[in-house]
């Protein structure tokens, strides 16, 4: 099959939407698929054979993102000239509208992916927030039921656009874990890198440094940690514009030397080389329809410490593989210490996280995905009966 992905975000800008459309653009092509991105331009970017640039102009509240301008009287004659049998929108807004309206004009079944729970990120409007969220709440609807299918990383995503009164099919098929890229890694990397000794404990967490990913309760939950566990240290691996107010954050409470920042970009190979040199992964976000950056930890043997919410609840199994607290910094530290001060714990959870990761590997799930755009084009979709309750406030 021939796939037109139509994304707001794309390299060189690194996100969980970013890695999930990559991932599966590498599997499906590995399965004999055709993937063609259309996405935005970015300044001093590298052309890539099968991604089609779109104008773009530079976020004002989002550094480093593009925001494309969605005119491209082109497109359609592109799609046609490429034979794409799918569209897939990775974004409800500028390219997600593009790729929609020609998807319908071209009578190309039009595939999307529920990714973000947008209402919550709406901090990131500075003015009339309470009304962006109702706003934005009303336009993912409509988008979806214009859909011939959403897709969600997770079924509790799922019933949440259910609730929200999404009518269109839809299947949850989350995004998978590239396996091989966690086998010979460095577990030295990351403490040489560092100056962390062997005999101190490092706590990981990989993540975007926004507000919307709850680090103020990471950074809080340390603070405690540290009171059991003097010996820990940690490392936050991500770009993001609370960089430098966390960093004070953390000087002001008396940690700054416990504290690590890795903010540039990194390889694939020394994020796995992160995980691959931690004891622990501790994440607060509250926002995740899956939690990818879970899935790796896994995938890498870490233990994993979350607040229970949303995707994340999904993809952690309580006591197998990791545990899910409360989002209070007192039940985040507390079970992390329990998983640091306890190694036969640990060596347990580590176990149980591989053993989590392999149910998810990327070859597995594009696999499923081809399989429902199989069925979406023969017109063979079969997707559970379910009621529509009231919309989520």
């Amino acid at each position: 099959m021939r796939i037109a992905i139509f994304s707001d975000s794309w390299f060189p800008y690194v996100s969980g939407v970013v890695n999930s459309i990559d991932t599966f653009r590498d599997e499906l092509g590995k399965q004999g698929h055709e993937v063609f991105i259309f996405a935005p331009s970015y300044r001093d970017q590298e052309p890539e054979a099968g991604v089609f640039r779109f104008p773009a102009l530079p976020a004002p509240t989002n550094s480093g993102f593009a925001l494309a301008l969605p005119f491209a009287p082109r497109v359609g004659r592109l799609l046609r000239e490429l034979a794409v049998d799918i569209v897939h929108c990775h974004s409800p807004f500028l390219l997600g509208g593009v790729g929609a309206r020609w998807a319908r004009h071209l009578r190309i079944p039009l595939v999307f992916t529920h990714h973000t729970l947008y209402d919550l990120y709406t901090h990131y409007v500075p003015l009339f927030p309470g009304l962006a969220k109702r706003a934005v709440l009303g336009f993912a609807r409509r988008f979806c039921n214009g859909c011939d299918l959403v897709i969600t990383p997770t079924r509790v995503v799922a019933e949440r656009l259910d609730r929200l009164g999404v009518t269109a099919p839809l299947r949850a098929i989350p995004t998978g874990v590239k396996l091989h890229e966690f086998q010979g890694t460095d577990p030295k990397w990351l403490r040489t890198r560092l100056g962390i000794p062997d005999s101190e404990k490092i706590i990981l967490c990989v993540a975007r440094l926004g507000r919307e990913k709850n680090l103020e309760l990471v950074l809080r939950s340390f603070s405690l940690i540290q009171r059991k566990v003097p010996d820990s240290h940690l490392v936050l691996v991500g770009l993001g514009p609370l960089r430098d107010e966390l960093a004070r954050q953390a000087a002001e409470s008396g940690l700054g030397n416990r504290v690590h920042f890795l903010d540039r970009v990194l390889t694939r190979q020394e994020i796995a080389n992160c995980y691959a040199g931690a004891d622990l992964f501790l994440f607060a976000s509250v926002t995740e329809t899956q939690g990818m950056i879970v899935n790796e930890a896994q995938a890498a043997g870490l233990p994993v410490v979350a607040v229970r919410a949303f995707g994340v609840a999904e993809m952690v199994d309580e006591g197998e593989d990791g545990f899910l607290t409360e989002p209070e910094a007192e039940s985040l530290a507390g079970a992390a210490v329990s998983v640091l001060t306890d190694g036969e714990l640990r060596a347990r959870l580590q176990e149980g996280a591989r053993r989590a990761a392999l149910c998810i590997s990327s070859e597995a799930v594009a696999r499923e995905l081809a399989l429902t755009y199989r069925e979406l084009v023969d017109g063979k979709l079969v997707v559970p009966a379910r009621g529509v309750t009231a919309e989520v406030d």
